[in-house]
């Protein structure tokens, strides 16, 4: 019938037609992942299965991409491993910020994308290699657990850091005013409890008589009348003693009491509010603000992380350069090798006392000076300066802190 001929004709039509069941099948398959050995980088030409992949390399079209490809090689392997790196890093950094994170669920989130470069035409054969390289070069913190290799991307954006200090330096603000508000309450609270004691401290005075045969009477109504009178009437010479006896207490307690009246009147509140910031500008000003970073050019440095090998692992090297503050070019001793690590991978060298030291971080920062003594203890060193303003003074430096001079 005529029905049937036209649904015929409808079905059997070519891949061009938008609704015909081969070509919304294809659509659906290319939709999802496909293997990564089937695909071609520098023709970006994803195949489904070993046949197309293997028409695909056969074509002129993959064989002209060949020829320009095997011009310089090395250009376009660079090139895609820089891109795949940055991509990678861009959405690390995005999507899971400072966190520690598996390197795969990273790498499954990178490949997600359709558009991604593909790992098989960079340096990198497997993505262990690659979480190695990120660690070595310093811009991700990486270990290794038995459920596989954990990254941390390390933010050294500058406004990253500025704003870090901005914080540590506005949270530690707000504390210098807490703990100074509790120190003048404290001190307000003591100063109303020592006024108060002071002032109810009853004075008690001996009771005498200069016969036997005089009597003592009280009256009992001058005491209701008065709480601050006394509450007895003694006879004439004993209130004679009495009297004089107090005025004595009195005039013994007069200048004692208008000494600490002038000594609470030396200081107001406000003085010692004042005081006490003017001390703390001048502490500041004496000392200087440590830094997370402590590389320094021409010292001596021992390599401590073992993902280099035997060869380097507890080897000791020479500061030949300093980048972005964190990472630093080195030359062992032992083998003349140049590297470039983090300083999370290096530590520094203590010498024997009477050698030359560089002082790296703390309110001595870039002074030389000589080594006279080790404190194992206390982890520290004696140092007499050799330079600058302070120039042979001693002090006690940390070990961190200072490093042999090359």
């Amino acid at each position: 019938s005529r029905v049937f001929r036209v649904l015929r004709e409808a079905f059997a039509m070519g891949k061009a037609d938008f609704l015909s069941p081969k070509a919304i099948s294809n659509r659906i398959k290319a939709k999802g992942l496909q293997k990564l050995r089937w695909y071609c980088q520098m023709c970006q030409k994803q195949c489904r299965d070993e046949n197309g992949f293997k028409c695909h390399c056969m074509s002129e079209s993959h064989q002209r991409q060949l020829l320009l490809a095997s011009e310089n090689p090395i250009k376009f392997m660079d090139y895609f491993s820089d891109e795949f790196k940055s991509d990678f890093l861009e959405l690390l950094r995005r999507r899971f910020g400072t966190k520690r994170v598996h390197n795969n669920i990273v790498y499954n989130e990178y490949i997600s994308h359709r558009e991604h470069v593909h790992m098989n035409s960079t340096q990198w054969e497997t993505l262990t290699d690659f979480t190695k390289w990120l660690g070595r070069e310093g811009l991700c913190k990486v270990d290794e657990t038995p459920k596989g290799w954990y990254i941390q991307y390390i933010d050294r954006d500058p406004e990253t850091i500025r704003r870090q200090e901005e914080e540590a330096r506005k949270k530690k603000q707000e504390m210098d005013d807490v703990e100074r508000s509790a120190r003048f309450i404290a001190e307000q609270v003591r100063r109303g409890q020592d006024g108060k004691e002071t002032e109810t401290e009853p004075v008690y005075t001996e009771l005498q008589r200069e016969s036997e045969e005089e009597k003592v009477t009280f009256n009992l109504s001058a005491a209701v009348a008065s709480s601050s009178k006394s509450s007895s009437v003694l006879g004439a010479s004993a209130l004679k003693t009495s009297a004089a006896a107090s005025s004595s207490v009195k005039r013994k307690e007069t200048p004692s009491s208008s000494d600490s009246r002038r000594e609470k009147k030396k200081k107001s509140a406000l003085e010692e509010i004042i005081e006490m910031e003017e001390k703390k500008k001048k502490k500041q000003l004496s000392s200087t603000v440590r830094t997370d970073y402590w590389l320094q050019p021409s010292i001596v440095v021992k390599v401590i992380t073992k993902k280099l090998g035997e060869k380097y692992h507890k080897k000791k090297a020479v500061v030949m350069e300093v980048r972005d503050k964190y990472a630093a070019v080195v030359k062992m001793i032992d083998s003349g090798d140049k590297l470039k690590l983090d300083q999370n991978h290096l530590e520094t060298v203590i010498p024997a006392p009477g050698k030359r030291v560089l002082i790296l971080n703390g309110p001595y920062r870039d002074t030389e000076a000589l080594l006279e003594g080790i404190d194992e203890k206390n982890f520290s060193a004696t140092l007499t300066l050799d330079s600058g303003p302070q120039k042979g003074d001693r002090v006690d430096i940390a070990y961190e802190d200072f490093s042999k001079l090359a």
